[in-house]
């Protein structure tokens, strides 16, 4: 790594009122990297709380869909992870130098994506 390169971590948390998880993390050597895996990330987390009712893995009839709720932090998170818009102002607020953080919640928990600069050479 060069001199005054800049290396970026990239976390999802999850939680509720009481408790925080750490659910993965990365250190990348671009914030276009560390984006692409918060996306990825994100997809994962709302498939896992959220999915398809007819994947392969459940046998008929094992999930049924539920009426929509005030606070859908799968859709939250499959909608950061598809907006181009949101996508763009993360990346200008990395490339500015600062942290991103998307965060989301739904009735009983809540869900973080962030991604950190790490100014200077990072020793694994």
């Amino acid at each position: 790594m060069t001199a005054g390169a800049v290396e970026y971590l990239a976390e999802t948390y999850g939680g509720d009122a009481r408790s925080s998880v750490f659910l993965g993390g990365i250190i990348t050597p671009t914030r276009r990297l560390a984006l692409r895996w918060l996306r990825g990330q994100a997809r994962r987390i709302a498939d896992a709380l959220d999915p398809y009712p007819y994947v392969r893995w459940a046998p008929p009839g094992a999930l049924r869909r539920v009426p929509a709720a005030d606070r859908d932090a799968p859709g939250a998170l499959r909608g950061w992870q598809a907006s181009t818009e949101c996508q763009d102002a993360a990346l200008h607020a990395l490339a500015a130098g600062g942290p991103f953080a998307f965060l989301t919640h739904d009735a009983t928990c809540w869900y973080r994506l962030t991604v950190h600069p790490l100014p200077g050479p990072v020793t694994p």
